[in-house]
């Protein structure tokens, strides 16, 4: 698969959310802040799963329709991807 430059970008923000994190633990911050960091984290992982996902299924499908196959397959195989992320 091909990822393309907003994906990069929000794992690139990541790196940077997870440095952070680093970074309030080792000045010894206020737990709210290092869990307030932390649960930013996990929705931009989040974020960043859907949209790779999306655009696999998207690119999968449009490859499945030009070849005439069926899709079911694809797009089962997506929501596999999205429920075994949340695992």
């Amino acid at each position: 698969m091909e990822y393309n430059k907003e994906v990069i970008n929000r794992l690139k923000r990541i790196e940077g959310q997870v440095r952070g994190s680093i970074r309030l633990i080792e000045e010894q911050d206020e737990c709210k802040s290092v869990v307030t960091q932390l649960s930013a984290i996990r929705s931009a992982v989040d974020r960043a799963i859907a949209l790779i996902v999306s655009k696999n299924l998207e690119q999968c499908l449009i490859n499945d329709l030009q070849e005439g196959r069926e899709t079911s397959q694809a797009v089962n195989e997506a929501v596999e991807l999205l429920v075994k992320s949340r695992k």
